[in-house]
């Protein structure tokens, strides 16, 4: 079962650092230009998140709660932003990315960053998990490409912190995944939509309900 990490009302007004803000402010524009020349690579689906909210729930995130590991998963990566964030953060980050325009953004921005983050073009869901839906319409779904957790040679429960951006409709399939493939005691954080995060503590069924 999840169990909510209750995140403080002033979250925002969290600090960030002057480096990290000169590089969102970079990112910003890189996607700007990417989003204006959308007919010539066809991922119109891509919507940037609101990426100094999401460095502050992290940066809190860290200051607060315990892991059980520091490797940080993006699903559905594109630029990799928040992947390269996570590195700054001295966390051992990993992004996956279908889209093969936005892997290639990907690979720039870690480049360009610099940032130490290993990733992967394909599916971020692991094996048997679109069946945890009856929803066929939903856009985490039929994504083409390969599932990496083989090849990686882990699996989902091997991180700490898993992060996504889910469509509007599909927030709680992306936590009905995290809840049955993710270890006991990860993290889920979601970045929902303007001035909306949310964070998970996955809890074994057989621990006793408690506040996170």
């Amino acid at each position: 079962m999840l169990c909510p990490i209750e995140l403080p009302a002033d979250i925002n007004l969290l600090p960030i650092a002057p480096s990290i803000a000169e590089r969102l402010t970079w990112m910003r524009t890189r996607i700007e230009r990417f989003q204006d020349c959308w007919n010539q690579h066809h991922a119109a689906q891509f919507v940037a998140a609101d990426y100094e909210l999401v460095y502050q729930t992290l940066t809190w995130i860290l200051d607060h709660e315990s892991l059980t590991s520091r490797r940080f998963l993006e699903w559905g990566c594109g630029f990799a932003s928040v992947a390269c964030m996570a590195s700054t953060l001295k966390l051992a980050a990993f992004g996956i990315e279908s889209h093969p325009d936005l892997i290639r953004q990907a690979e720039q921005t870690v480049k360009q960053w610099p940032a130490d983050v290993e990733l992967f073009h394909g599916n971020f869901l692991p094996n048997g998990a679109e069946k945890l839906t009856y929803d066929p319409t939903l856009p985490s779904l039929g994504h083409d490409g390969p599932s990496p957790y083989d090849e990686w040679g882990m699996d989902l429960e091997d991180f700490g912190i898993v992060y996504s951006y889910p469509w509007p409709g599909e927030d709680e399939f992306h936590e009905d995944v995290f809840d049955r493939f993710a270890g006991p005691d990860a993290i889920l954080v979601m970045f929902i939509g303007p001035n909306e995060m949310r964070a998970w503590r996955k809890k074994s069924d057989g621990d006793k309900p408690r506040r996170c």
